[in-house]
């Protein structure tokens, strides 16, 4: 079985079918002002935000999964890069639905050459991400040639800043030299319950202490930012105290989650050092009775955004997997989870493969604004966040920014 993937996990709603005329009631938020960022020695330079065109706006909202140890200039994803203003890609060692251990990880010297290769295409420099927590939930394994890492749990227990500093230095300088910018961690869950199949079971959370997750958290953070890599928040409002896998199904967490799950994600937010935050796909009727957080206005948009006043990029988990697509349906998920505040769409090409997905994604973002159902200036607020997340990968930023 290949290990679990946070750009994997699933949820079904708890009502029945959606209704893409509910999401066509909401409509985008305020306006914003779009900027530019052409790619640069050093990083990313402003240009007139008339120059961006909507095309290239939607692409930059887009992450993509893709097959490949190397790549030709005809590749699908280079196409997509190229002629779709492509944002982002994640990379994975193992491909699920061919049930095969190859598809973008193969040694050191390999994945630093794809990662050259797709930058070379992108005419503004790519988020390129990877789920590398450490413990059972990484992609670089030893056998391929790259270092150990000890789990979040395994820190967490032993509770030495030092040394959780030390091991997330490890794994940030690994991904730094490979040209990976953004690690899709750390796991800030509260272990909350510790037969939780799909967080206390794989040893991925610090602790059910928030302070202590917060801390070491910051640690984590503070050792990649020295290495000019971004990190993720995951998984917003919180997994820890779910009973069942949301890889695999329907998960409601409305009996046992509690406000106290957020604390994590407030205090590295007054840190400074809130990057980007990616949503789950759990069902909180406390936060929402009719739809999970990653489609969820009142979770992103009203609690994060609003209460909590985060204004950085929100990430949303894979919205290619079965229990989202057979539920909501690929159009629907989409623009439901821009109305509801998500800033990047996951599209992890990992449970289905769909080469044409990330053109589908285009085409559509583009309709509805078309349409006049989600406004141009929402999809600039994206872009913005984006483009300031991307501008924050400028030499010294990131460690410049630390106030912990």
């Amino acid at each position: 079985m290949p290990e679990l993937t946070d750009t994997m996990a699933i949820n079904p709603p708890r009502p029945g079918r959606a209704s893409r005329r509910h999401f066509l009631k909401l409509l985008g938020g305020g306006a914003a002002a779009a900027a530019l960022f052409a790619s640069g020695r050093k990083g990313f330079m402003p240009v007139a935000a008339q120059s961006v065109s909507l095309d290239e706006m939607i692409g930059q909202m887009l992450m993509v999964g893709f097959r490949g140890l190397e790549l030709q200039a005809d590749s699908p994803i280079i196409q997509d890069i190229r002629d779709r203003h492509l944002g982002g890609v994640v990379l994975f060692d193992y491909d699920v639905p061919t049930q095969s251990p190859v598809r973008n990880i193969q040694s050191p010297d390999q994945v630093k050459a794809l990662i050259q290769s797709l930058q070379a295409a992108a005419a503004v420099p790519l988020l390129i991400s990877i789920d590398e927590e450490g413990g059972k939930v990484r992609r670089l394994k030893p056998e391929f040639g790259f270092p150990p890492a000890v789990s979040a749990e395994c820190l967490g227990k032993r509770n030495d800043l030092d040394r959780t500093r030390q091991q997330a230095s490890t794994i940030a300088r690994t991904l730094a030299e490979l040209g990976i910018n953004l690690n899709l961690a750390p796991v800030v869950d509260l272990n909350t319950n510790p037969d939780n199949p799909v967080i206390g079971k794989l040893d991925r959370s610090f602790s059910a202490d928030p302070a202590i997750v917060a801390s070491h958290a910051l640690a984590f953070i503070q050792a990649h930012h020295e290495q000019g890599v971004l990190c993720t928040l995951k998984h917003f409002p919180g997994h820890g105290s779910s009973t069942s896998d949301s890889h695999g199904g329907f998960v409601d967490v409305t009996d046992s989650w509690s406000s106290v799950e957020v604390e994590p994600y407030r205090r590295i937010m007054e840190a400074g050092q809130a990057d980007a935050i990616m949503t789950a796909h759990v069902f909180n009727a406390k936060l929402d009775p009719q739809y999970p957080a990653t489609l969820s206005k009142p979770t992103i948009t009203g609690l994060l955004r609003g209460e909590m006043k985060y204004d950085g990029v929100v990430i949303c988990d894979d919205l290619q997997m079965g229990a989202i697509a057979d539920h909501y349906g690929f159009d629907v998920a989409i623009h439901g989870a821009i109305e509801a505040g998500a800033d990047i769409i996951m599209i992890a090409n990992n449970s289905t493969y769909e080469e044409q997905a990330a053109a589908r994604a285009v085409a559509l973002i583009r309709q509805v604004v078309e349409d006049g159902t989600i406004s141009k200036d929402r999809i600039a607020q994206s872009y913005q966040r984006i483009q300031r997340l991307k501008q924050k990968l400028r030499a010294g930023s990131l460690q410049a920014d630390y106030r912990g």
